[in-house]
């Protein structure tokens, strides 16, 4: 839930203006709009990424606004992987298991799931510099879904490749949306996704909410 959420820039920017949003636990919710709409910029203060001016996030009674961003049970899939080239793939995606000391028992039996929902893995003993985009991709939604988040976040420059993997990327997160339960925010400025993509399509033009459609 976002209440009177506000975004200031110290340039006097105004990115996102006095929004309220309300999304139920499962829904995939997709953020349309132009470049320098606000879109991102709501992500990244869901995420923690970005300083809020004013306003409340919560998630469920939670209220995040002073919560570290990895105490939030979020799971972050931004432009940059932010895979470790010198670890193999089992290892990325046991990285966040491993921050937060789970035996290794559950690490394991959790990122062979994750492997396997993703079909990768043959890969798993493969250093990430060896294995190709599409597989570096899957990599890292696993390593996102691997920590059992409440909602998972996707930049639309997650998918800044090719049409046909952006694609990929799409079949793989409505997957993580119906297979695992995952609540899903997705950003684009590609009108042609919002039809494909979640259940509600939320409309935004300079820092505001426009329309919201149900798919």
């Amino acid at each position: 839930t976002l209440e009177n959420l506000n975004k200031t820039y110290p340039n006097g920017f105004v990115s996102v203006k006095n929004l309220s949003l309300h999304i139920e636990d499962g829904e995939f919710v997709t953020f349309f709009g132009p470049s320098g709409c606000g879109k991102s910029t709501i992500l990244r203060m869901i995420g923690g990424m970005e300083d809020i001016t004013s306003g409340e996030i919560y998630l469920g009674k939670d209220l995040l606004n002073d919560i570290l961003p990895r105490d939030r049970s979020l799971a972050m899939a931004f432009q940059n992987y932010q895979l470790y080239s010198h670890l193999n793939v089992y290892d990325n995606i046991a990285l966040g298991l491993r921050l937060r000391n789970l035996p290794r028992q559950i690490i394991d039996s959790r990122v062979k799931m994750a492997a396997h929902f993703f079909n990768i893995t043959d890969i798993l003993e493969k250093k990430i510099r060896v294995i190709n985009e599409a597989q570096k991709q899957r990599v890292a939604l696993g390593r996102a879904v691997v920590c059992k988040p409440k909602v998972l976040l996707v930049d639309e420059d997650f998918a800044r490749q090719n049409e046909y993997r952006r694609k990929e990327m799409m079949r793989d997160i409505r997957r993580i949306n119906k297979e695992l339960g995952i609540t899903v925010l997705y950003v684009t400025n590609k009108r042609g996704e919002t039809e494909i993509a979640g259940q509600k399509v939320i409309s935004m033009r300079d820092g505001e909410v426009v329309d919201i459609k149900k798919i």
